[in-house]
């Protein structure tokens, strides 16, 4: 049964579509990263680390509702056997079969939010959601050079053609308690999805952070970052000024994360 983590009426449901070992070195992913944050980070992350010291990532997707009613998803995971991340990421994902054994259907998802562009964020979208506008900024399409050469064909496109694309500009209120906000850095118009019930608040974060080595220092820079100075500062800014809430994760080895945590000292 998938996690799940409640915030005022809302439910946010994590859904795992898939894990594997990332493509490269994790050091090579983080070459600033000391030896004493990669220990931490170890410590509070055993799940991400395979025995061999590789990067082990999880592939998320979250649900959010309110009771029987529509769903938001943010995020559509690695998708398919012949998804756009096949070159790299474990496909087929599950999130169809998590989706069912969550009670969701996917014909009940009315909005997707992608909060951006790479391939293992939109795996899902399009076919699998006939009834959801699929939400994406601005800044975001007018960089598609930066992003997979049969995005427009494969996604943009046919959700065009079917009216189900929607583009915003900047932060953007989705229903009550739940709002989009802008989060670039990461891609140019990466956004990120606040649920706030005023004394308890929901960040999900697509990849404004995407290791805990990014909890035990904001400005550390991942290498498949488009502008790290921006990324930083994004991460930064939210992480300072939300606190404290739980950040829901699509790569951290859990996927509901208390921020901040309570003090602790690198063993």
């Amino acid at each position: 049964m998938p996690l799940t983590h409640t915030v005022g009426s809302i439910t946010v449901t994590a859904l795992l579509d898939g894990a594997g070992p990332f493509f490269q070195p994790r050091a090579e992913a983080f070459p600033d990263a000391t030896a004493e944050q990669w220990r931490e980070a170890y410590r509070r992350d055993p799940d991400t680390v395979t025995p061999d010291g590789r990067w082990w990532l999880p592939f998320r997707a979250f649900a959010l509702r309110t009771g029987d009613g529509p769903v938001t998803l943010v995020d559509a995971g690695i998708g398919p056997v012949d998804a756009l991340a096949a070159s790299w990421a474990p496909v087929p994902g599950r999130l169809p079969a998590e989706m069912a054994g969550a009670g969701i259907d996917p014909a009940d998802v009315r909005t997707v939010v992608l909060t951006h562009l790479h391939t293992d964020h939109i795996g899902w979208a399009g076919l699998l959601f006939p009834n959801a506008d699929h939400l994406v900024q601005r800044a975001e399409l007018a960089a598609l050079e930066l992003f997979h050469p049969e995005l427009p064909a494969r996604l943009l496109g046919p959700l065009r053609a079917a009216g189900q694309l929607r583009v915003v500009d900047g932060d953007t209120t989705l229903t009550p308690g739940v709002r989009v906000l802008s989060t670039p850095g990461h891609t140019p118009g990466h956004q990120s999805v606040l649920v706030d019930d005023g004394d308890d608040r929901l960040l999900v974060t697509g990849d404004l952070l995407v290791h805990t080595l990014q909890l035990i220092d904001p400005t550390l820079a991942y290498a498949h970052e488009e502008d790290p100075a921006t990324a930083a500062t994004s991460r930064t800014t939210l992480l300072n000024t939300l606190t404290p809430l739980t950040l829901a994760t699509p790569h951290l080895g859990t996927p509901f994360t208390p921020h901040p945590r309570p003090p602790t000292h690198p063993r």
